[in-house]
C-alpha cells in the first residue's frame, strides 16, 4: 500500500479557554511529532487537555498561538470550508458514546460521509458492505443501533469513521462506555486498522490496556508530556 505523508506537528502550541473575564490555560508551549503510521494513545487525568489536543489537530478548534500541521499544511492557514473539505477527506472521528441516528441502520450510518463524495449509489453500497465486513458486522448491516451491543455500535462508530478512508483517525475515549471483553475488541479493530490498514491512529483514553494496542503512550498532566512509553521494535 503507498504511504502518503501525513505527519502531525503541533510546534510550540498554547491553546487557554475564557473563564469569566480571565483565561484558564490548558498548554502552553506545547510540542508534539506524531510519525505517519504512528499510533498513539494520550493518557492523563480530565482536565489535562487531552481531548483538546484532539479538538486543536482535528481543526474543529484553533490554537490561540503556535502551529499544528499535517503532511505539510498548516490548518492555521485555511479557511472554514477549506478546512471543512479537507477533515472530511483526511480525518475520521471515532467518540465515547458512538454518535450513531437513531433512526437509521447500521449500513445507512456507516454510509452518511460517503453522501458527501463523488460516489455512486451502487459504489457507497459496495464500500459499506466492505467495511462491514471489516469491522466485523455484515451481519448486521439492516439493524438499527437500539438493536445492537455497545461493542457493536462502537464497531459500526468506527466503520462510519473510515468510511471515506481517512489517513487519520482521532479517537476519543474509544472504549469508556464499554465493557472490558468489548473493549479488548474495539482495542484490537484499532491495532488492526493501524497495522493492515496503514491508519495514524491518535486516541485519547483512560484505559490502561491502551498500551497493549499503542505503538507509543504519552502521559499529559498539566499542559506537558510528563512521561512517555515505546512498544519494543520488534512488537
Amino acid at each position: 500500500m503507498d504511504t502518503i505523508h501525513t505527519d502531525i506537528e503541533l510546534a510550540s502550541v498554547s491553546k487557554s479557554y475564557p473563564l469569566g473575564r480571565s483565561r484558564v490555560p490548558i498548554f502552553e508551549d506545547l510540542t508534539l511529532h506524531i510519525p505517519t503510521g504512528d499510533f498513539l494513545a494520550i493518557m492523563g487525568p480530565s482536565g489535562s487537555g487531552k481531548s483538546t489536543i484532539l479538538n486543536l489537530i482535528g481543526g474543529i478548534d484553533q490554537a490561540d498561538a503556535g502551529t499544528i500541521s499535517i503532511g505539510g499544511t498548516a490548518l492555521g492557514r485555511m479557511g472554514e470550508r477549506a478546512l471543512t473539505r479537507w477533515r472530511a477527506r483526511n480525518i475520521g472521528f471515532v467518540f465515547q458514546f458512538y454518535n450513531l441516528m437513531p433512526r437509521l441502520s447500521a449500513a445507512e450510518n456507516v454510509e452518511l460521509p460517503l453522501l458527501l463524495t463523488p460516489l455512486s449509489a451502487r459504489e457507497r453500497r459496495e464500500r459499506v458492505l466492505t467495511i462491514l465486513d471489516i469491522v466485523g458486522l455484515s451481519d448486521r448491516a439492516r439493524h438499527l443501533p437500539s438493536e445492537l451491543s455497545g461493542g457493536q455500535q462502537q464497531r459500526i462508530g468506527i466503520a462510519r469513521a473510515v468510511a471515506s478512508d481517512p489517513r487519520i483517525l482521532l479517537c476519543d475515549e474509544p472504549t469508556g462506555d464499554l465493557d472490558r471483553k468489548s473493549a479488548n475488541e474495539i482495542l484490537d479493530l484499532l491495532q488492526m486498522l493501524n497495522r493492515e490498514l496503514g491508519k495514524t491512529i491518535v486516541m485519547v483514553t483512560h484505559d490502561d490496556s491502551a498500551t497493549r494496542v499503542a505503538r507509543r503512550t504519552l502521559l499529559l498532566d498539566k499542559g506537558r508530556f510528563v512521561a512517555r512509553q515505546e512498544m519494543p521494535a520488534c512488537a
